[in-house]
């Protein structure tokens, strides 16, 4: 069988040659075809039609005047995206980190990431067994207290799009203990008791031993953009969980206040 058109060698010259156009527009500015094509050293009919599909993207746009071409309003939508990460960062570290010396333990803040939760920032405090940087990583969204506060914030559409995307041939979510909630059922009823008390507490489910607080962080609208969490041994959370619960929940609404929101 023949490969794909868009697979093999080919097509990873051909991403390589439209990531060069990208860079060359952003340091020249303003470049022709031929320009481009001289630059590449590829055939001008190459380096149009990479400029086509740049173009399609958003990523790049023609000039009308002058036939050449320059950086679309596309690249500066995918910078937005990686700024808005970069700020949330910066607006919740001396948040996250007067949290996690406060109560000893790991802070994080996490955001939606298709359907898995991507740890964006922690920070840990002095009591922390460091035995996780979840920095970069993912996890399930259902079984993670702060996977379950951005489910209870999705529109209801949305979450049970999300759940029943997750399941199994068998209707259930993937069971990581024997703690894990793995009925639809039991999770929505486990976002409704967050909705209405404002933090997510999950025990045990992600790890035997692990319990986090979660709370909604939200942006200047007032959508949640992220959740803030403290987790650590269970036995040590279990002892203070309302006072870390009402903790978290402080601290996720200074760093909505640090993004814009004034509810």
């Amino acid at each position: 069988m023949a490969a794909p058109a868009d697979s093999g060698p080919a097509a990873v010259q051909s991403v390589d040659r439209a990531l060069t156009i990208l860079e060359l527009l952003a340091a020249d500015g303003h470049l022709g075809v031929t320009e481009i094509a001289a630059l590449l050293d590829v055939h001008k009919s190459t380096a149009s039609r990479l400029l086509t599909t740049l173009e399609a993207h958003g990523l790049a746009e023609q000039l009308p005047d002058r036939g050449r071409y320059r950086l679309g309003v596309g690249v500066l939508r995918l910078a937005g995206a990686t700024r808005s990460r970069m700020d949330l960062v910066q607006e919740s570290r001396q948040v996250t980190s007067a949290l996690a010396a406060t109560v000893g333990e790991t802070v994080n803040v996490v955001i939606l990431s298709g359907r898995e939760t991507l740890y964006l920032d922690q920070v840990s405090g002095p009591s922390a067994l460091q035995i996780h940087n979840w920095v970069g990583k993912r996890n399930p969204i259902h079984a993670t207290a702060n996977g379950r506060v951005l489910l209870a914030h999705m529109s209801e559409a949305e979450s049970d799009a999300t759940l029943a995307a997750l399941t199994d041939g068998g209707g259930e979510l993937t069971r990581l203990t024997e703690r894990t909630l793995v009925t639809q059922q039991a999770v929505r009823a486990d976002l409704a008791q967050i909705r209405e008390r404002g933090y997510a507490v999950v025990r045990d489910e992600l790890e035997i031993g692990l319990t986090a607080v979660a709370a909604p962080v939200r942006g200047a609208a007032g959508e949640v953009v992220a959740s803030l969490s403290v987790s650590g041994p269970t036995f040590r959370i279990e002892d203070r969980l309302d006072s870390i619960a009402q903790q978290v929940g402080a601290a996720a609404r200074a760093v909505s206040g640090r993004l814009g929101w004034s509810g």
